[in-house]
């Protein structure tokens, strides 16, 4: 089965993005720590270019590209930054998955949805609550003569 635009939809993926793919940069975190943080660059920042990636095809390129675009830089980099430990292996390891949550959730494509119409129960039981509440409103009002 197929949706409008002729995308089947996808169960979702598990991506495995290679080493060379990915590159790092080792910044100064932020926030209290005292002297550990103004000594060490333990924060990371992961930098990883959709469109130039080997593991998606171009439909899946169009998805991340699309899903993530408020996310990505000039240079269409999607720019990931972890300072939630204080080593920089943890916080490397912390970015790589925080990367693959980020594209694996964008390149999962919802179902499609397809009306329906109401059953002919539901459309009477409708009318009736409609016409018990009305007749509820009209009973509230004052009677003038």
């Amino acid at each position: 089965m197929s949706n409008p635009e002729g995308v089947q939809r996808q169960h979702p993926v598990k991506l495995n993005i290679p080493d060379h793919e990915i590159s790092f940069l080792a910044v100064r975190s932020s926030g209290p720590g005292g002297q550990h943080v103004n000594k060490t660059s333990s924060a990371v920042i992961l930098l990883w270019s959709p469109q130039h990636s080997s593991v998606l095809t171009p439909f899946q390129k169009h998805l991340v590209l699309t899903k993530l675009a408020g996310r990505l830089d000039k240079d269409l980099n999607l720019q990931i930054r972890c300072e939630e430990q204080r080593d920089q292996l943890s916080n490397k390891k912390g970015a790589v998955a925080k990367l693959i949550a980020l594209v694996e959730a964008a390149l999962t494509v919802p179902k499609v949805r397809r009306k329906t119409k109401p059953t002919k129960g539901s459309q009477r039981r409708r009318r009736e609550a409609k016409t018990k509440h009305g007749e509820k409103k009209r009973n509230r009002q004052r009677m003038t003569d």
